[in-house]
């Protein structure tokens, strides 16, 4: 199979998570980028970071449209994770490939069993605390810049579990912490960006902002709980999948 096929298969699949789910996009679009298109773990995690700003921003404007972003929550987030995401991007160029590639897939699974315990999966109606919203958002931050992710994968069970935001606000909320953290993690990388090859980056990206679209739609069809335990399992068996392959190399 070409090169572009894959690109173009995986970036739909990618969209469909982030479009969907409101994260999970990059947690796929890493393990793809290095087993399927040969990147590197460094050039891989920041492709990975311009795929997934495009489609996320793309996706974004359709939950808004919904009302399903909560704007001041969101932003309060984004703007804490700034100056993480940028120390982390700068961290992690001095960090072996294998390195980055094993914290990758332990995050992941980390964050797919929180969701999968009982407290994880209840949508509650607690208040939001500003200091809470504002910590969380330095971790997702510092996560993004390290391991080139755009933080949905934990600003989804973060906004749900610490925060008590319903299922659906978080997935579209989600979308606006990972636009500008995977925007902001870009900044201390525009020097591995010109490496890429863009041939393989721009189709993935083009099939993931389409994809996105579909998700959005497959969202409107699924439960919360339903969309939290199926982004839960498949961040597992990724995290599984690379942890697996860390050890045998």
């Amino acid at each position: 199979m070409s090169a572009l096929i894959l690109a173009l298969v995986a970036g739909a699949v990618v969209g469909l998570a982030l479009g969907g789910l409101g994260g999970g996009g990059s947690v796929l679009a890493v393990p793809a980028l290095i087993y399927l298109l040969g990147f590197t773990p460094v050039a891989a995690t920041t492709a990975s970071l311009i795929i997934v700003a495009f489609t996320s921003a793309a996706g974004l404007s359709a939950h808004a449209r919904d009302g399903y972003v909560r704007w001041r929550t969101g932003l309060l987030f984004a703007a804490a994770g700034i100056g993480p995401a940028m120390l982390g991007g700068a961290l992690a160029g001095r960090l072996p490939g294998a390195v980055l590639t094993t914290a990758f897939a332990l995050v992941a699974a980390a964050a797919a069993l929180r969701m999968l315990l009982p407290r994880a999966v209840s949508e509650g109606a607690r208040r939001v605390r500003p200091g809470g919203a504002a910590a969380a958002g330095a971790g997702l931050g510092l996560v993004t810049g390290v391991l080139g992710v755009g933080g949905g994968f934990l600003a989804v069970p973060a906004l749900v579990g610490v925060l008590g935001m319903r299922m659906r606000a978080a997935v579209g909320t989600s979308l606006l912490v990972i636009t500008v953290n995977s925007l902001a993690a870009l900044a201390l990388r525009a020097g591995t960006a010109d490496g890429l090859d863009w041939a393989v980056v721009g189709p993935f990206t083009a099939a993931a902002v389409l994809g996105a679209w579909d998700g959005k739609r497959l969202a409107a069809k699924l439960s919360g709980r339903a969309l939290q335990r199926l982004f839960a399992v498949a961040l597992l068996g990724v995290a599984c999948f690379m942890l697996v392959d860390a050890v045998v190399r």
